[in-house]
Order: structure tokens, then C-alpha cells, then sequence
């Protein structure tokens, strides 16, 4: 069985598709950093950005700062994505595994000189963006490595094991 295309799927791609007519889809390359571990987590790192325009290392340092000041709900196993999507802008998102399968995410982001500091990012709406494409092939190397745990025996070798599987590479 095949899905044919339909009027509405041909009106939607040539009128709504939510991709500017400019847009230039570019790689970006995923790195990883030391864990991190704020009051009742334990963190993996992971950087995203275009291979000419890494992160400096003040916006990492200041990434740091405000996950180990302040109080996070977040708790448990996960990681941290720190993404610098445009020349100065970021978004740091905090994932953590809960109710055994769950992905939950906190977001904050950094407008250049703008901001002195990370903020937390207002989500208000119902249908709100999530994640892109680039920061989910972390999320999905997460995934897999999530899985592995909950077959394990999720004591505490297998979760140093799962601490130690990082994806590096293209996203």
C-alpha cells in the first residue's frame, strides 16, 4: 500500500510547508563535554554547532554556571544539549529520564550580548517547538542508550556504562 498525495498535503507543500523559501539546510557536527551533575542529577554534555563556529568556551562556562546554580527540576539520569543555533544564539536544553520512559525537558536560551545570563524560555501555547533536527540526533543516540539501561540490570556498573555511551559526528 502506498500513501498517495492529496489536496490538502499539495496545498500545504506549496503554500504552508514551514520552511522559509531561503532556507539552507546546513550540518552541524555533536560534541561531547564532561557530565555534569547539579543537586539530584547526573548529566551527559553534548555540543551542537556548524563546524566553522564552535562554542566558546564563556557561553559553555556560563551553560555550567547556571545549571550548577540553580535549582533544577530536573533529577535523575539525562543530558544536556547546548546548542548555538545562530551566531549568538542558544539554547540549552536539559533532558531527564522519568516515570521509567520518559524524555522530560527543560529549555533555557541566550540571546548574544543581549543577555547576560541563560533564561528560562517561556513556552506558552499548546503546539510549541520541541526539538530541531540537528539536536535530535543526540536525542536519538539518548534514546538508544536509554534502552540498553532499562534491559540492564540498572545497577551501578550499567549505569557508569550508560554514562560513558556519547555519540560524536555529524548531526
Amino acid at each position: 500500500m502506498t500513501n498517495t498525495p492529496t489536496s490538502q498535503l499539495i496545498h500545504i507543500v506549496e503554500t504552508d510547508s514551514g520552511i522559509r523559501t531561503d532556507y539552507q539546510h546546513r550540518a552541524k557536527l555533536v560534541a561531547t563535554g564532561k557530565p555534569i551533575e547539579p543537586p539530584g542529577a547526573v548529566l551527559k554534555w553534548y555540543d551542537v554547532y556548524r563546524e566553522a563556529a564552535p562554542i566558546p568556551d564563556g557561553v559553555t562556562r556560563l551553560a555550567r554556571a547556571q545549571l550548577s546554580a540553580a535549582p533544577l527540576e530536573a533529577r535523575g539520569l539525562g543530558f544536556v544539549v547546548l546548542h548555538r543555533c545562530e551566531s549568538d544564539f542558544y539554547f540549552l536544553i536539559v533532558c531527564t529520564w522519568r516515570n521509567c520512559n520518559e524524555l522530560w525537558q527543560t529549555v533555557f536560551y541566550k540571546e548574544g550580548q543581549a543577555m547576560r545570563d541563560f533564561q528560562l524560555l517561556p513556552r506558552d501555547g499548546a503546539h510549541r517547538p520541541m526539538l530541531c533536527v540537528w539536536e535530535l540526533v543526540p536525542v536519538q543516540h539518548e534514546r538508544q542508550a536509554w534502552l540498553r539501561f532499562l534491559d540492564s540490570a540498572r545497577d551501578a556498573p550499567a549505569a557508569r556504562t550508560w554514562l560513558n555511551e556519547l555519540y560524536v559526528g555529524p548531526a
